[in-house]
Order: structure tokens, then sequence, then C-alpha cells
């Protein structure tokens, strides 16, 4: 990639960071192209879709799901301790963006999604966790990583659609784990 097309890409890219966080995933791509100081051309050539455009976005944010499973798996405490630490780190990854746990949570087990990369690092971090609880035998056998994901993501949405803090997400976490835990 030629210089000034790097950097008309990485500028895309970290202005879309900041109008899908401000406005959400749905936000105008014509506005990001203005602010990015670039024709809509120019995004278009470089994200030829929305998603794809999102795909980027996220990248930097893979990293912080591998160490956040890591910072969660360090927990001392209980079983439900540990699964609930987990579900309130799983909700702030996903609601980083406004309309940002709708779309992954759909984008779950979706092999055409763009962003499917992610979600398997996302699933794959809530696998680890589970793994450990298993070792433990702490959580229903039948139980599955995406089906977790599921069932927080969809937490996580009505939090993110209704603006609930952090006080009234808990009590619908427990509800969860509750049903998960042996």
């Amino acid at each position: 990639m030629r210089a000034d097309a790097k950097r008309n890409y990485d500028r895309i890219v970290e202005v879309a960071r900041t109008v899908f966080r401000e406005q959400g995933y749905d936000a105008s791509l014509d506005l990001i192209a203005k602010q990015a100081g670039v024709g809509p051309g120019t995004l278009y050539r470089h994200f030829p879709k929305r998603d794809d455009l999102i795909d980027a976005v996220m990248q930097s944010w893979v990293d912080g799901v591998n160490e956040t499973a890591e910072k969660v798996l360090a927990h001392q405490g209980s079983p439900r301790d540990l699964l609930l630490a987990w579900f309130e780190e799983y909700v702030r990854l996903i609601s980083v963006h406004k309309g940002g746990p709708a779309k992954i949570t759909c984008a779950m087990g979706d092999d055409g999604s763009p962003i499917r990369t992610k979600c398997e690092v996302l699933r794959a971090a809530g696998d680890r966790v589970l793994d450990r609880l298993r070792a433990e035998d702490a959580v229903r056998d039948d139980v599955t990583a995406l089906q977790v994901a599921r069932l927080v993501g969809g937490v996580a949405t009505v939090a993110d659609q209704s603006e609930l803090d952090l006080a009234a997400v808990r009590p619908m976490l427990e509800v969860v784990a509750d049903g998960l835990l042996k």
C-alpha cells in the first residue's frame, strides 16, 4: 500500500472508531469520510462494505479481549464470582460502541459475517473461562461458549438500547450465571 493510501486508511479507521463510539455502527459513512478528510470514494475503495470498516475498527479490540480473559482467569473466588467477573467484562468489551452488543451478538456463530474472526476470538476467550469452570465441575455439561455469548450479549444489547448502567445489568447477569452453574 502506498504511504498516502496507508495514511488515509489509518485516518478513516481512527475517525470511524470515534464516530462509532459516539453514534453507533449505523453512523453515516459520508460523515466519517468527511471528518477523515477524504472523499467517499476513498473510504469505499478501502472499505467496500460497512462491515469491512467495522472489522478494521475492531482489530485493536481483539488484543483487549485476550488480555481481559487472562485477567478474569487469574481471578480468585467462587465459580459464580469468576463467571460474573467474565460476564461483566464481556458486557464491557462488546459495549465499547453504541450498537456494538447487537452487532457482535448477531454475528456470533454466523460464518458469513465479516466480523466472524473477531467474534471467534471472543468466543474462544469465553471457552477458556468455561473450561476452567468445567475443570472445577461447576458449570452444566451442556453449556457452550456460543450459548453464553448469545445470552450475555442479549443482556448487553438490552442495556445498550435502554442505556442501563452496570448496577441495573448485574442482576440480569446473576440470573444467567445461576442458570449455568451446577
